[in-house]
């Protein structure tokens, strides 16, 4: 099992957040597992690529993998369900302001 960090912009975590978004798209450049866990970070609004400071964290379990190449989904990416871990929850972690 392997965890994953990744980097997400606000209006999607925000929408995992609020329980609405239950699946994640990612590019499959990390080889995804059902059984993995990812751990969604917040990015700031105006600079996606930058992690917010305090961060704003989601932590998840994956649950099944479509790989690119069928059902509309292009080659090289994947789409998998995100599932609860228990005792997980949204939290932020550190003490900086931007």
């Amino acid at each position: 099992m392997t965890t994953h960090h990744l980097k997400t912009w606000p209006v999607y975590f925000d929408a995992v957040a609020r329980g609405e978004k239950t699946f994640e798209g990612r590019r499959d450049d990390r080889g995804f597992q059902n059984g993995d866990i990812v751990v969604l970070q917040r990015t700031y609004e105006d600079s996606p690529w930058s992690v917010e400071y305090p961060k704003r964290e989601l932590t998840f379990r994956i649950g099944f993998v479509l790989h690119g190449g069928s059902f509309g989904i292009a080659d090289g990416w994947c789409v998998f369900s995100l599932l609860p871990v228990e005792g997980a929850c949204a939290r932020r972690t550190g003490g900086h302001s931007r």
